[in-house]
């Protein structure tokens, strides 16, 4: 099997989100997808070791924020890189409690659906939720995030959970504000799987395109998962 045929597939990028006893919790998808029109229906696929696959199987709603291209790294690694049992993923983030009592995010969004559980599918590592949509709306304009161009512009990386073939990164640093730095060394941090790429910099951070690893500030951290420089380690050309 070609693992590469999967990279045809085409993804977007969303925080799916839930309430339980009174607490929310929220992470990053890539699988959310339109079933049906008439009733409007849409499905997800959480792993089922995610914090917000346990609400979403108690509460039996759901939301879908649909991410810009704008958005920073730092807050896909809010969402996609930490977990909701060790943290609280809506302190500090804009965000109110939709129709079903789901939060909703008023920032980096560009429009969100709100969905009840109608039925749920187990499929190995993964659960689908299938849901009615109640409510929707646009809130802002701007290009949607797909997972190509948070691979190949914003040089993401994947968490272990994703429901991607093991080692599918697509090409990192492919696209971009390019430089004459091609001859830098890229360096991959070791925690998340970040690839600092000095070729497109960190602009989210301030970190112009063409700024090697070694010159980076002492206390820039990776945007994904926030580890010092000291967690990164050079990638072989």
């Amino acid at each position: 099997m070609d693992p590469k045929a999967f990279y045809k597939l085409s993804y977007g990028l969303y925080v799916v989100a839930s309430t339980l006893d009174g607490k929310h919790n929220g992470q990053i998808a890539n699988t959310v997808f339109q079933i049906s029109a008439e009733p409007a229906t849409i499905a997800v696929s959480i792993n089922k070791n995610n914090l917000t696959n346990t609400y979403i199987k108690n509460s039996k709603i759901f939301s879908v924020s649909i991410l810009p291209q704008t958005v920073p790294l730092d807050f896909i690694g809010h969402f996609g890189f930490k977990s909701g049992r060790d943290i609280d993923k809506f302190q500090g983030i804009s965000f109110r409690q939709g129709q079903t009592g789901a939060p909703i995010l008023m920032e980096n969004s560009l429009a969100y659906l709100e969905a009840e559980v109608i039925d749920s599918l187990e499929v190995e590592t993964h659960t689908v939720f299938i849901g009615k949509v109640v409510n929707s709306e646009v809130l802002g304009e701007g290009d949607p995030m797909t997972y190509a161009y948070y691979f190949q512009v914003k040089s993401g990386a994947t968490p272990a959970s994703a429901p991607v073939p093991v080692g599918a990164g697509i090409k990192q640093g492919q696209t971009g504000s390019k430089s004459d730095s091609s001859h830098l060394k890229k360096y991959e941090c070791s925690t998340c799987g970040y690839v600092y790429d000095p070729e497109i910099g960190d602009p989210d951070s301030g970190i112009a395109p063409g700024t090697p690893f070694e010159d980076l500030p002492d206390d820039w951290v990776c945007p994904l998962c926030g580890v010092s420089k000291s967690e990164f380690y050079p990638v072989a050309p």
